[in-house]
């Protein structure tokens, strides 16, 4: 039995069980079905000619993948989320037309075939999460002029970071965090157009509002989809055995997003050109062995909103000022025991200046003591003086006051004279008593 139906679209249910045989019997163009509960494998018959999109992501699909895409049309192939193992089928290679490949989300394992270097026509490859393993193939080079997402996160490749890579001119998305790389960063990386200028209309037109990426970024996982995944630009080569100093080159790079170097061996300074990252938005280089100074252009970075840090060897003072003001949790510079400033409440060396305490010679002291004292008299004196001009300047040219004034005097002592006079009396009569 045939079917005229060229689009099925059943994805974001609860459809569970193996997939239908009469489904290779449609001829379909495009067929969705993730998001269920699908399980079993993968049928060979959807390797069908005319099948131009197939997604089968978020289901319950394992086994492997079958080798049979050989002359076929595909141009959207997403199988992630699933619990498919086993190799990576090389006719795969044979798909010259495919634009994206989703297969992160697995347990497939093995070497990238060299066939995929025929695949020039990818916009978007993510083969994050699975077990994939050997060295980054170096065909990616600039026949892959187009691919503007390339995911190899978590997974177990080894070696250096080629740099050929340094070639994908569009790319916007790069992550090879969590593998096993080494050796040191390719200072070419600072090369890549697609991450120094603004989004560009020239790429090739995919349904972008189909398409699913999920980054870690801001130290939490994001899921980019439509409009935003075309605009973010994303560098994560963190949880890697990467060596040497952070290439000044990648500063470069005006319009990223995301920068995460963190968890490596990497050694020397911060560039102190960090700050023309000005769409800097989340920046970790936290464990590793990096030293020196944070540089103060870091605080031109006014987009930062996730920093951290945490546990290297720098030193001195934090920087201050603009955007860098707004982090404030300490964490984002603990492990650096030679860090100082307000946040850590450490006090750096040299940011009081100490106060030297004033030495005296003894003849000055003297000296000193002497003024201090010829002060005193001379105040005393004053105020003597204005006290005796203040009260008998008064009776000079008050003639009222005056005669008042010795008047009060005069009975005054008229009264002390009879007191006296009184008593003395009053003194010889008792004696006299006593006396007879």
């Amino acid at each position: 039995m045939s079917f005229d139906c060229s689009i099925l679209d059943l994805s974001h249910n609860l459809i569970s069980g193996p997939l239908p045989t009469n489904i290779g019997e449609m001829h379909l163009e495009t067929l969705y079905l993730n998001n269920n509960s699908i399980n079993g494998t993968i049928p060979s018959f959807l390797c069908q000619e005319g099948l131009f999109d197939l997604n089968l992501g978020n289901n319950k699909l394992f086994g492997s993948i079958p080798d049979c895409w050989t002359g076929l049309t595909l141009s959207h192939l997403t199988l992630s989320f699933n619990e498919l193992s086993g190799v990576f089928p090389s006719s795969i290679g044979s798909l010259q037309g495919l634009s994206t490949l989703h297969l992160n989300g697995n347990n497939l394992n093995g070497e990238l075939p060299l066939a995929m270097g025929s695949c020039t026509s990818l916009i978007i490859l993510d083969l994050g999460e699975n077990n994939f393993s050997g060295n980054i193939p170096t065909w990616f080079n600039d026949s892959f002029f187009y691919l503007q997402i390339l995911r190899l996160r978590n997974n177990s490749f080894s070696g250096s970071i080629p740099p050929q890579l340094c070639s994908l001119s569009l790319l916007q998305i790069l992550d090879m965090a969590m593998n096993n790389l080494t050796g040191t960063i390719p200072s070419c990386l600072g090369d890549i157009y697609g991450m120094k200028s603004p989004y560009q209309n020239f790429r090739p037109d995919i349904e972008w509002s189909k398409e699913h990426v999920v980054e870690i970024m801001k130290g939490r996982y994001n899921e980019y989809t439509k409009i935003d995944l075309q605009l973010v630009v994303n560098l994560d080569l963190s949880v890697n055995n990467l060596t040497g100093s952070i290439p000044e080159e990648l500063t470069f790079l005006s319009n990223m997003h995301g920068l995460n170097l963190s968890h490596n061996l990497l050694s020397g300074d911060i560039p102190i050109s960090i700050g023309d990252m000005m769409s800097l938005e989340s920046l970790d280089l936290s464990n590793n062995h990096l030293s020196g100074a944070i540089p103060q252009s870091i605080s031109s970075l006014t987009y930062l909103s996730h920093l951290n840090l945490s546990h290297n060897n720098f030193k001195g003072q934090i920087p201050k000022g603009n955007q860098i003001q707004t982090l404030d949790n300490p964490s984002i510079y603990a492990g650096n025991p030679l860090l100082c400033g307000d946040l850590l409440r450490r006090e750096c060396p040299g940011s009081k200046a100490p106060q030297v305490p004033k030495i005296s010679h003894p003849k000055d002291t003297h000296g000193e003591e002497k003024l201090e004292e010829a002060l005193f008299y001379v105040v005393i004196m004053f105020g003597a003086a204005t006290g005796f001009w203040g009260f008998f300047g008064v009776l000079r040219f008050k003639k009222d006051w005056r005669r008042a004034y010795f008047s009060f005097v005069d009975q005054a002592i008229n009264k002390v004279h009879v007191a006296i006079a009184v008593k003395v009396a009053n003194w010889k009569r008792l004696r006299q008593s006593r006396s007879a």
